[in-house]
């Protein structure tokens, strides 16, 4: 069965601090640079260099082929006593450019003493050209975003290209 792959990683220790920005949704697309320093993976070019990181774009992968997909993410958060709850998505389209924005695999979670260490996976259907995003929140309390700071992230991708239907 052949695999195409797209692994992308940030860190606030190499590429200095992200800004957290919530979209109307109430949620940040966190964003990947595109240099292999990252210790990215891209032969697909999955993750075009279009826009400059931090551009929006530079949150997205977009599958090369139509297939069965693997999503998966690692989120670190610093220390932060404001939020209550911890939330990450995968979204198809999220900035609204082909298909219209489609959350999936909604994640919430209770703090913990000290960082914050999440990881993330999911599995559907991905169509060629659909982007998709990874989405995190920090909430308070009354469900109020708080722009905690993010330490890490990394956001993959693994098409099946070859899924077998009935004849």
């Amino acid at each position: 069965m052949g695999v195409a792959v797209c692994s992308l990683k940030w860190e606030a220790a190499r590429t200095g601090s992200q800004r957290i920005v919530y979209d109307s949704d109430g949620y940040h697309l966190v964003r990947f640079p595109y240099e292999e320093s990252e210790e990215s993976y891209d032969p697909w070019g999955m993750h075009d260099p279009g826009k400059a990181y931090p551009d929006p774009e530079s949150g997205l992968i977009v599958p090369s082929h139509d297939g069965w997909g693997t999503v998966s993410a690692l989120v670190f958060w610093a220390p932060d006593s404001r939020p209550v709850e911890y939330r990450a998505r995968f979204v198809r389209d999220p900035l609204g450019s082909s298909t219209g924005y489609d959350s999936t695999a909604t994640t919430d979670s209770a703090p913990t003493g000290g960082n914050q260490f999440r990881t993330y996976m999911w599995q559907m259907f991905v169509r060629k050209d659909t982007p998709l995003g990874l989405k995190v929140t920090a909430r308070a309390l009354g469900d109020v975003p708080v722009p905690a700071a993010l330490t890490l992230a990394e956001f993959k991708l693994a098409v099946q290209t070859d899924v077998h239907v009935p004849e």
